[in-house]
C-alpha cells in the first residue's frame, strides 16, 4: 500500500511543470501522508546568478512573522539539514546543532502559531544549491511516524522537481590550479602558515606566498578563507582532506 501510494505522489510531483502545479502536488502529498502543513525551499546558484523557489502552505500568521522578523537566516531547523543526509525530525534537531534559547524560543513562537513538529528532508550540492522540503503538524496532533519513509523520498522527489523548475546553473570555466598551488591552498585550509607550508613541501616561504597569490588572483578573491571556501566547492580539496588530517 505504501509503495503504490509513494509511486502516486512522486509521480503527480515530478510531473508539475509550474510552481502552481508543484504547490498542488506538494499539498495533496503533505495531506495523504498525514500532514498538515509542507514548505519547500530552494536556492540556486551559480553564473547566471542566484534563483530561489519557496512555496508552502503555513498559517499565514507564522508567514508572515517568519518574513517579518527574517528568521530564515537563524532558523534552526535550516541549520540542522545543513548537518543531515536524510531527513529528520525536529524533536532531534539538537542531535545535529547545538540549540540556543533564541532557537528553542522561535520553535516555540512556531507552535503558538499553528505549526507544532515536523520531518525535513534535506539536499545539497556544495556551490550549486541548497534546499529542503519540510512536512509539519499542527497544534494536539501527532506525528505520522510511520510515514517518515515516504515523506523522505517524496521529499526528494519534490526538491529534484524545483530544481527543473528553476534550471541547473550553466557549465562554467573554472579555475585552474597547479598540483603545487592546489598544495599550498590544502596546507593552508589546515591553519599551516606559508612558513610551515613551505617546511611541508620542500619549498621557499616565497614560492608559497606566490602560489597562494596566483590562486588568489586566478579566482579573484582577495582573502585566503575565501580561496579556501571555492577550493572547497570546485573540488580542488575536500572537507575531509581538511577534517581528517585536523581530527587525527
Amino acid at each position: 500500500m505504501h509503495n503504490r501510494l509513494i509511486q502516486k505522489l512522486a509521480s503527480g510531483i515530478a510531473s508539475s511543470a509550474t510552481e502552481i502545479q508543484l504547490y498542488g502536488a506538494l499539498s495533496s502529498a503533505a495531506s495523504r501522508l498525514g500532514f498538515d502543513h509542507f514548505a519547500l525551499a530552494y536556492d540556486r546558484r551559480g553564473a547566471s546568478g542566484p534563483a530561489s523557489l519557496l512555496i508552502h502552505d503555513y498559517p499565514e500568521p507564522w508567514a508572515r512573522l517568519y518574513v517579518k522578523l527574517d528568521l530564515g537566516g537563524i532558523d534552526p531547523v535550516r541549520r540542522a539539514a545543513e548537518r543531515s543526509m536524510t531527513g529528520f525530525g525536529w524533536h532531534v534537531l539538537d542531535h545535529y546543532i547545538p540549540l540556543t534559547r533564541g532557537d528553542r524560543r522561535m520553535l516555540e513562537i512556531g507552535r503558538e502559531h499553528g505549526v507544532s513538529d515536523g520531518f525535513t528532508v534535506p539536499r545539497h550540492l556544495p556551490g550549486e544549491a541548497s534546499g529542503a522540503c519540510s512536512f509539519a503538524v499542527g497544534p494536539q496532533k501527532q506525528m505520522p511516524g510511520g510515514m517518515f519513509h515516504a515523506a523522505e523520498i517524496i521529499g526528494a522527489v519534490a526538491l529534484t522537481t524545483a530544481r527543473s523548475l528553476i534550471g541547473a546553473p550553466r557549465p562554467t570555466d573554472r579555475p585552474r590550479l597547479s598540483e603545487r598551488q592546489r598544495e599550498c591552498v590544502l596546507w593552508i585550509a589546515r591553519g599551516k602558515t606559508a612558513g610551515e607550508t613551505a617546511a611541508i613541501l620542500g619549498i621557499s616561504e616565497e614560492t608559497v606566498i606566490q602560489h597562494l597569490k596566483v590562486a588568489r588572483d586566478r579566482y579573484d578573491v582577495h582573502c585566503r578563507q575565501m580561496l579556501i571556501l571555492c577550493a572547497l566547492f570546485d573540488g580542488l580539496i575536500g572537507f575531509s582532506d581538511i577534517y581528517d588530517w585536523w581530527h587525527d
